[in-house]
């Protein structure tokens, strides 16, 4: 039970972060808010109100909402729908904006707490039982220098050399705890599922950083994480990824592997609070850059409809948009019950 509602209380959380951006910006631009609501109507209750806004609890806890006074309507003074597009711009941008600075706090975080990756150095980070890397006595911790005598100074060098070496015996140079240690190993064309060819997890040593200096890595780490989680629909339609390795999974799927990452044995060789810390980076960038994909009722499909207002000076009309962003909210939910049922029928299985 406790592990439920501390799940349930960080991704709250997010979700809090989220519309606090929506909610801090439009009260910046004096954009007057109705409502801040935790999960979708019916409302359950009201839990206070504070400067004109009823915060509140509602029934279907598939994310939240803020709901500023004439959303839809430009009639109506004070409102959202009659600020300058720009104004809307900002406030629809701050959501997402705010969830992805949340990732670059938590990137910030875990390098403090785990240090600076030195990235021209691979090290051995876990060894699966029975692979060639284990019989071959690679440990995790070792470094792998050298492969068949060609240097290691990324994990784009070894899995280029042991692409190269399939099916082939292949010569390593590790170090551990300052000696060189020659071996050699036959790495596998057709591996296991979830092991690689030599059946090792690769990463890198790590320095000792301050949080200042971790802070603009943050940054960096969330781009690169953003290029990862956009690059997986190519990487589907490529084959690089299996459908179960790409799917997009609910609440419960959420929660699973959560669970899994509690127990330590997903990633053997990184602190448990790390591994969690990693785990809701992760909700936090994708919910960001989920809600400025360019579909209406996300934020990035408001987003698309206030630009025209902008490049050709002409505001396409509300009624419009209200049809769309309601019929798009309806498939929306749909969806996402659709995918949290998924979770239900095929169980999410983490490798080990």
């Amino acid at each position: 039970m406790i592990e439920i509602v501390q799940f349930i209380a960080a991704l709250a959380a997010l979700i809090i972060i989220h519309e606090l951006g929506h909610f801090l910006v439009a009260k910046f631009f004096k954009v007057e808010i109705e409502e801040f609501g935790l999960g979708f109507p019916p409302r359950v209750a009201t839990l206070f109100e504070a400067g004109g806004t009823k915060f509140t609890l509602n029934w279907i806890p598939l994310g939240g909402f803020v709901r500023p006074k004439g959303e839809n309507d430009p009639e109506v003074k004070g409102g959202l729908a009659a600020a300058s597009p720009w104004v809307r711009l900002a406030v629809l941008f701050a959501g997402p904006f705010a969830n992805l600075m949340a990732g670059v706090l938590l990137y910030a975080i875990i390098f403090t707490n785990m240090g600076s990756p030195i990235t021209n150095q691979v090290q051995v980070m876990d060894v699966a039982e029975n692979s060639p890397a284990q019989m071959a006595g690679v440990r995790p911790g070792d470094l792998i220098l050298q492969v068949n005598d060609q240097v290691i100074d990324s994990t784009a060098a070894l899995e280029r050399e042991i692409r190269a070496s399939l099916d082939t015996t292949t010569a390593l140079v590790l170090q551990r705890n300052g000696e060189e240690i020659n071996t050699s190993l036959v790495p596998r064309s057709q591996p296991p599922e979830g092991e690689g060819a030599i059946g090792i997890m690769m990463g890198h040593p790590t320095q000792p950083i301050s949080f200042p200096v971790a802070l603009p890595m943050g940054f960096v780490a969330v781009y690169d994480h953003s290029i990862a989680i956009l690059s997986f629909p190519g990487q589907l339609i490529r084959g690089e990824l299996s459908a179960e390795e790409g799917r997009i999974v609910g609440f419960k799927g959420m929660f699973d592997i959560y669970s899994e990452i509690r127990t330590g044995e997903v990633m053997p060789t990184i602190p448990v609070l790390v591994s969690v810390m990693m785990f809701f980076t992760t909700i936090t960038i994708s919910l960001g850059l989920l809600n400025l994909l360019p579909i209406p009722a996300l934020d990035g499909g408001r987003i698309l409809f206030t630009l025209p207002e902008i490049i050709l000076r002409k505001r396409i009309p509300p009624h419009y948009e209200n049809v769309i962003n309601l019929v798009s909210f309806v498939l929306l939910i749909l969806l996402l019950l659709y995918v949290n049922l998924q979770d239900f029928i095929n169980p999410i299985e983490l490798p080990r």
